[in-house]
């Protein structure tokens, strides 16, 4: 029998959604889970069409972390302990680097691992009754590589606290931390994904796909060199067809006729 699939994609209006599909174990994020993630990813980097990324997940959670019956089955293979870690760092940074905006739509718990993808997404719109959380303390495991994505969202000491407490924080808290950028009611979820996506869609895909990358790459850098990428871009930026319409729309005061959708 055909396995079935880690991850499933579906697409409309140029929107993709990508559902995480091991819901009855919280979606795991396994070495088969992240290959796969991987994969369409680097899929739709290649695709014209494609506009807005949603990364969702199947069954009551978005996601619990990595599979600890798989991390325990190899805990005296330092290499492949490695390997994981290696491969799940590549598929958080390319969601940095995907020209699309990555929205994430969070329901139930995001913990560890899980709560790293949300803080690697562009966008988060989660519900009311979402959790999150960096409990490997609990278990002996100390959230080195979640906090990573975490502390670039809420910063330090909110994150440590989160680190050493092993303690989850309502959906309310993450945002008001900036973990989050909406919290709504749990039937209007999906309406709220699907407003958001449909707004980033909307907008001009070649003034999105240059610009993306470049904040994540700025944000990293001391402030002089900052502005020395962001002043590239922005030169860039204005050579490209569509800049020259969404001034001369503004202007007449029109709505713009993307050349780039």
């Amino acid at each position: 029998m055909t396995e079935t699939p880690y991850v499933l994609r579906t697409e409309r209006d140029a929107v993709v959604t990508l559902t995480l599909n091991r819901g009855d174990r919280f979606n795991p994020l396994s070495l088969g889970m992240i290959a796969a993630l991987e994969a369409e990813l680097d899929a739709i980097g290649a695709d014209a069409g494609a506009r807005v990324v949603v990364l969702a997940a199947a069954g009551k959670g978005f996601c619990a972390g990595h599979d600890l019956r798989e991390m325990r089955a190899h805990t005296g293979d330092a290499a492949w302990q490695r390997a994981l870690f290696d491969a799940c760092g590549r598929m958080m940074v390319k969601l940095t680097r995907l020209r699309q905006p990555v929205l994430a739509r969070v329901h139930g718990i995001a913990t560890a691992a899980g709560c790293q993808l949300v803080s690697m997404c562009d966008l988060v719109v989660a519900s009311e009754g979402a959790r999150f959380a960096l409990p490997g303390v609990n278990v002996g495991v100390f959230c080195s590589t979640p906090a990573v994505g975490v502390a670039r969202s809420i910063g330090p000491k909110r994150t440590m606290e989160m680190l050493v407490t092993g303690e989850p924080i309502d959906a309310a808290r993450a945002l008001a931390w900036g973990l989050v950028n909406r919290v709504v009611p749990a039937g209007d979820l999906d309406a709220e994904v699907g407003r958001l996506a449909a707004t980033v869609a909307s907008k001009s895909g070649a003034v999105v796909g240059l610009g993306k990358p470049v904040y994540h790459e700025q944000i990293e850098l001391g402030l002089e060199e900052a502005y020395r990428v962001a002043g590239e871009a922005m030169t860039r930026n204005m050579m490209l067809e569509d800049a020259a319409e969404g001034i001369d729309a503004f202007v007449g005061k029109r709505a713009p006729a993307w050349r780039h959708r």
